[in-house]
C-alpha cells in the first residue's frame, strides 16, 4: 500500500531541485527498472503491481489505482523504482569523450546517454545548463544505458582549459567528417540544439568538423543534435 509520504516524495522528483535535495530519481517500466537492479545502482523502494522477487523490505506491491498516481507516464508500465542518485566517478583524460555544451531538451541527452553506451564512450561531460540526466524523460530515453556511462556535470570551459587533451567541435562551417581519415581520441563537444556551441567553449577547439548536406536543394537548416552524435562517434570509431 502507498503511503502519503511516499507519494509525496514520488511526486516531488519529478523536479530536479528535489531530486538534488533528496539523492533520488525514478525509473518506470518493468524493463528498465529490471535492468537497473542487475546494476550497481542502489535501490530505495520499487513499487510494483506484481513481484520482482526481491528483498520484501525494498518492495511495495500497490494497486494499478496507485500506480497511475505515482506515475509520470500518460499509461503506467506495471511498475516504478525509487533510486540513489550515483557518486560520478572521476573524469579519465583518456579514450573518447563526449562533452555537452547546454542541451536541453531530455530525448537527445538520452539518446547521446544510450549512444555512448553503443559506441564505448565511458565518459559524458555535461556542462551545468545542460538538461539533468535524472530527468524521467531522460531515464525513458536510455532505455537502462545510464547505468554504463559515467555522466559529470561541472563548468565546461575550466574542464576544457584543464585537460591536455585534442578537442573538437561540431559546426556547421567545420571540416567535412568523411575526408578526415586521422581523427584520434580526445573530446568531442555537441552543442545546444537552437545556439550550437558558445564562444566561450568554442576557444578551446582545435578542429571543427562538420556533416555535409547531401540534398540537391542543400536548404535543411541543421541536423538534430543526437543524430549528429551517432554521425560523429560512427566516424571516430571507424578512424
Amino acid at each position: 500500500m502507498l503511503s502519503k509520504s511516499q507519494l509525496k516524495l514520488i511526486t516531488s522528483l519529478k523536479h530536479k531541485k528535489f531530486r538534488q535535495q533528496y539523492g533520488f530519481f525514478v525509473v518506470e517500466g518493468v524493463k528498465t527498472i529490471t535492468e537497473l537492479l542487475q546494476s550497481s545502482l542502489e535501490l530505495q523502494t520499487l513499487f510494483t503491481t506484481q513481484t520482482f522477487n526481491i528483498d520484501a523490505k525494498n518492495e511495495v506491491l500497490i494497486s494499478d489505482a496507485e500506480l497511475k498516481r505515482i506515475s509520470f507516464l500518460t499509461t503506467p508500465n506495471k511498475a516504478l523504482a525509487v533510486f540513489k542518485i550515483p557518486t560520478p566517478k572521476p573524469i579519465e583524460d583518456k579514450g573518447l569523450i563526449i562533452a555537452l555544451d547546454a542541451i536541453r531538451d531530455p530525448g537527445n541527452l538520452g539518446t547521446i546517454v544510450r549512444l555512448c553506451d553503443w559506441f564505448g564512450v565511458k565518459d559524458l561531460v555535461c556542462s551545468n545548463e545542460t538538461v539533468d540526466c535524472y530527468n524521467p524523460k531522460v531515464i525513458q530515453a536510455t532505455m537502462g544505458s545510464i547505468t554504463r556511462v559515467n555522466i559529470s556535470y561541472l563548468n565546461l570551459v575550466e574542464f576544457l582549459k584543464d585537460s591536455s587533451m585534442p578537442v573538437y567541435g561540431a559546426f556547421m562551417e567545420g571540416e567535412n567528417i568523411y575526408k578526415k581519415t586521422n581523427l584520434k581520441d580526445g573530446i568531442l563537444i555537441m552543442g545546444n540544439e537552437a545556439n550550437g556551441i558558445s564562444k566561450e567553449v568554442e576557444a578551446f577547439v582545435k578542429e571543427k568538423v562538420s556533416i555535409p548536406r547531401f540534398g540537391s536543394l542543400q536548404q535543411t537548416e541543421s541536423l538534430n543534435v543526437a543524430t549528429a552524435t551517432a554521425i560523429l562517434l560512427s566516424e571516430f570509431r571507424r578512424c
